[in-house]
């Protein structure tokens, strides 16, 4: 027995439970709602919003380093060969990861979800909803990979007199996470159970 099918509906602000027909809640006020409306619409606009930042993160330089005159730049994948010389494989492989597999990892998942949900088909909704959640759980700490990038870049290059700045591909690079955990959050976990539902 879901809420739905009972004819309640919660408060998405206060959590409070009141009947379907009711179109605020009496005790903050907030609109009362089922199902968020367009849910899908609105993953795919973050989605590709996401990606389409996410392509000059991967294409510009992250740091920008002037030591003693000589300037350099690395993109992420160019600071993940430079650790790779240094013999630095371990931070290689935290870099790559983080910024590189991780990133592409919550596209094909949050794609893939909303594709399923569209689609149809047969529908594992308990697996649908765990990938959902370690999405969700994965972009509340996705805006480290800027940090570990800048830090890890910038302990390569440190000596003395030496200048460190953000390139362009940092500001890419955040706004491409914030619109794929903006993407993850417009996703209702709802509408798993009610295409799954459809489909018995």
């Amino acid at each position: 027995m879901t809420a739905r099918a009972a004819g309640l509906v919660g408060c998405r602000h206060c959590g409070s439970v009141w009947p379907s027909d009711a179109a605020t809640c009496d005790l903050c006020g907030g609109p009362l709602s089922s199902r968020q409306p367009n849910s899908l619409q609105r993953v795919w606009a973050w989605w590709w919003a996401g990606a389409i930042f996410y392509v000059p993160a991967n294409l510009y330089p992250m740091l920008r380093t002037d030591l003693m005159g000589r300037e350099s730049a690395d993109t992420i994948l160019g600071g993940v060969v430079e650790l790779v010389h240094h013999h630095a494989y371990f931070v290689a492989a935290v870099v790559f990861f983080a910024s590189i597999m991780i990133p592409m990892g919550k596209f094909a998942a949050i794609a893939y979800l909303a594709i399923v949900i569209r689609r149809g088909g047969q529908i594992q909704s308990h697996s649908l909803h765990l990938l959902h959640e370690v999405v969700e759980f994965i972009g509340r700490w996705s805006m480290i990979d800027v940090f570990v990038v800048a830090v890890l870049s910038a302990l390569v290059h440190l000596s003395f007199a030496v200048n460190i700045n953000p390139g362009l591909a940092a500001i890419c690079f955040a706004l491409s996470v914030v619109f794929t955990m903006l993407s993850a959050l417009s996703f209702d976990p709802r509408i798993i159970y009610d295409a799954a539902e459809v489909r018995e």
